[in-house]
């Protein structure tokens, strides 16, 4: 049921009209006390509007007069936390200013609580940051047309990612109403047309009731697997009429969470019967785990038939400090498999084929087999479930022997139980022997990471691998959370920390969208303040320069987190590309003078240089840098830990290797 009015005595209307009017007097006594003296030299200022300016911008008339009834919105407010939304991510705007209203003083500014965002890409990266730590979705408020256009590169990371963030745009649909210029610039008859494409569903309600039934199917919709983001039109019209003409019979639908699909039991005992009798099985993985239970899951079932297990690393499947965590043999293992379990991966075609970008056939490139002839390929996914044919997150279409429908975490308990009752007893020897093997060739991996985290050590600009290696002292006894990390960091963290829980490494943006590392860490290390945990990110410079203003918003709401800045002064990935293009092209005869000379063109950050240290200091952060020499490394570090371990953000700037 919805429950009662229960707003004060004086009415909010009144006490913005008051606020309005108390401001400016405030303002114009403090204006005159400050008039310099006759014949004094005059200081040029900027006056603080009048009252009467004031009023006409916050609409408040001579006469107040207070809308009848209960507002819609708040009606709106009590089905968003019949939902157990911790916070709403947003850059205000005016078309949902009566659900925003209701949110901070009918809904007292606490779950969900609202959180201020300079853009709307980075309210959305915010939300996926969140879930990925919490397991909670968030919820993301943008304006109408424009602020939803600004927010698709992140929805579409999302979708990609499989993350689940509940979308809301405000909208005037009633052209006969709502007011000419810009409001109407920034309205449309679907909204939602404009990410329809990359969400799992959407709908535009047209009554209460309506969004009482729609804001509790999209929450169910995104919390089911495959995740997906969600998208629901708030029309202004709805928000801001009082609730007299919609309180008959209005009630919230009780939420209850479904039960994730799993894959059909009689294809998982199949399954199972060809993992038993595999020489050597691979399995792999990529967005499998939604939790620790996940990994404990994978865990149990690698080790009863000691198969190794490959993390593609869009997740923390598999911890690094078990002997079957093979990820850096990729290669070999999939070269000399007999069997191939793929659990949730994004790109079967590219696990078992090897595209070469030679140029040969006009940039298309060529295709290998990584496999053997003969080579069984079994398959659990719940993206089947759910796919869209426009945009190709899909990848390449792949074969398999057995390809199974369903959430593959869900899935594990049943194919655990297949696998057992499968196995025969005189399998357990090979299953030994292979285990041996498999911790061999852990040990000498552990050994090789370091030998190679010790090649250019005292360089300058600083190595990856030394930037890795340099802060692990000052977070090896903390419960930390790596939020992000680009595509230069290579697998260097896991090559040299200690990865073993679910929370300590949340995978990349998904769709590859710039723009998502720093407000996605934001939003990750706010999910992470409450549990205790040390948040990291290792952010890019070029990912920076898209959306610098997410620092503000951890300064304003004080979330801690260290933001080490790989800065290559690049767009290193495209210096590469333009390269590899001058090299095949034979643009000159010497390649070091394509690199020296043409490659930087249209790709490098210089020139002037940006001051990141500058930037984050100026939106309240700690900072320091940049830091060129590597001996100083590991003291900045130490600093900035204990900055963020008292609670706040703190950036430092290191020059770095490219890669």
């Amino acid at each position: 049921m919805a429950r009662k009015n229960s707003r004060p005595e004086v009415s909010r209307r009144k006490f913005l009209a008051g606020a309005a009017v108390t401001g400016a007097a405030a303002t114009t006594s403090a204006a005159i006390a400050a008039t310099p003296p006759t014949g004094a030299a005059r200081i040029p200022s900027a006056l603080r509007p009048t009252a009467h300016q004031i009023a006409l911008e916050a609409n408040v008339t001579a006469e107040v007069k207070p809308v009848a009834g209960r507002a819609s919105s708040d009606f709106m407010v009590d089905v968003i936390k019949s939902l157990d939304i911790d916070y709403c991510y947003s850059n205000p705007a005016s078309s949902f200013r009566g659900l925003h209203e209701s949110l901070i003083n009918y809904g007292k500014n606490s779950k969900p609580e609202f959180i201020t965002c300079m853009h709307e890409e980075s309210a959305v990266a915010m939300a996926h940051g969140y879930f990925k730590a919490s397991g909670k979705p968030q919820m993301m408020l943008c304006h109408g047309t424009v602020g939803l256009m600004h927010a698709t590169m992140a929805v579409y990371n999302a979708w990609a990612d499989r993350v689940p963030v509940i979308l809301m745009g405000g909208n005037d649909l009633d052209a006969a109403k709502r007011a000419p210029g810009v409001p109407t610039y920034h309205s449309a008859q679907d909204i939602n047309a404009l990410v329809r494409d990359f969400t799992k569903w959407d709908d535009n309600p047209v009554s209460l009731q309506h969004f009482a039934q729609s804001m509790v199917r999209a929450y169910k919709m995104a919390m089911t697997p495959p995740y997906e983001p969600v998208m629901i039109a708030l029309d202004g019209g709805l928000q801001e009429e009082p609730m007299d003409g919609h309180s008959g019979g209005l009630y919230i639908p009780r939420y209850v969470k479904a039960a994730p699909p799993q894959a059909e039991v009689g294809a998982l005992r199949e399954a199972a019967k060809l993992l038993v009798n595999a020489e050597n099985p691979v399995i792999v993985v990529d967005r499998m785990a939604r939790s620790q239970n996940g990994i404990n899951l994978l865990v149990e079932l690698a080790e009863l038939i000691q198969a190794p297990v490959v993390d593609q690393s869009n997740r923390m499947n598999f911890p690094n400090t078990h002997h079957l965590c093979q990820s850096e043999r990729a290669q070999a293992l999939i070269r000399e498999a007999d069997l191939i379990l793929g659990l949730e991966v994004s790109d079967f075609w590219n696990t078992v084929n090897l595209f070469i970008d030679n140029g040969e056939d006009h940039g298309f490139g060529i295709r290998q087999s990584r496999v053997k002839p003969g080579t069984k390929l079994i398959t659990i996914s719940s993206v089947e479930l759910n796919q869209k044919s426009n945009y190709q997150d899909f990848q390449r279409f792949q074969s398999v022997d057995i390809g199974m429908a369903g959430d593959a975490e869900a899935s594990l308990p049943s194919l655990i139980e297949a696998v057992k009752s499968a196995i025969a007893s005189d399998r357990k020897a090979a299953y030994e022997k292979r285990g041996f093997a498999m911790k061999q060739a852990w040990r000498q991996g552990i050994e090789r990471g370091r030998q190679a985290a010790a090649i250019g050590w005292d360089a300058s600009p600083i190595s990856v691998p030394r930037i890795c290696a340099e802060i692990w002292p000052h977070i090896k006894d903390l419960d930390y959370s790596l939020v992000a990390s680009r595509q230069g960091i290579g697998s260097w963290p896991n090559r040299l920390w200690k990865m073993d829980r679910h929370h300590r490494w949340l995978g990349g943006s998904g769709g590859g969208g710039l723009g998502y590392g720093l407000p996605a860490s934001v939003g990750a290390a706010h999910a992470n303040k409450p549990l205790g945990r040390f948040s990291l990110a290792f952010q890019g410079d070029g990912d920076t320069m898209y959306a610098p203003g997410a620092m503000w918003t951890a300064a304003r709401h004080q979330i801690p987190l260290l933001s080490i800045l790989h800065n290559n002064k690049g767009y290193h990935q495209e210096v590469m590309h333009v390269q590899r293009m001058s090299n095949r092209r034979n643009r000159v005869a010497n390649l070091g003078t394509v690199i020296r000379d043409n490659g930087p063109v249209g790709t490098r950050i210089e020139n002037p240089d940006v001051d990141y240290s500058k930037i984050a200091s100026g939106m309240g952060w700690w900072a320091s840098g940049p830091v060129e020499d590597p001996n100083q490394l590991g003291g900045v570090l130490k600093k900035a830990v204990e900055v963020v371990k008292s609670g706040q953000p703190a950036l430092v700037d290191v020059i770095s290797q490219a890669r």
